[in-house]
């Protein structure tokens, strides 16, 4: 699976862009009908300490499914993103086996 990371306005270091796809590559156990997978990283213009935000988009047959977080920094928000669509994944797949 290809994971697309786009960091906007600033550049992301390669220690956070490998932690994203290993993250993101995780999600594989739960549906390896994953296509591919795009990952935003962007800084909220809010005044508060939690404002790195990571919007995780993943294509499945049949289906996008997307997470936002937002939080201190891109790891938890990474985190937080990948674990909702964990549940997201669990969900979808459950559904198609009780409509076969």
């Amino acid at each position: 699976m290809e994971v697309k990371v786009h960091s906007i306005h600033f550049d992301a270091d390669i220690k956070l862009l490998n932690f994203i796809e290993e993250k993101v590559n995780k999600l594989r156990q739960f549906d390896n009908k994953i296509i591919a997978s795009e990952v935003f990283l962007r800084l909220d213009k809010a005044e508060t300490k939690e404002n790195k935000v990571a919007e995780i988009k993943l294509n499945v047959p049949g289906k996008d499914l997307f997470a936002k977080k937002q939080c201190k920094s891109f790891e938890e928000a990474t985190d937080g993103a990948v674990e909702a669509l964990r549940r997201q994944l669990k969900k979808h797949k459950e559904k198609l086996s009780t409509s076969h």
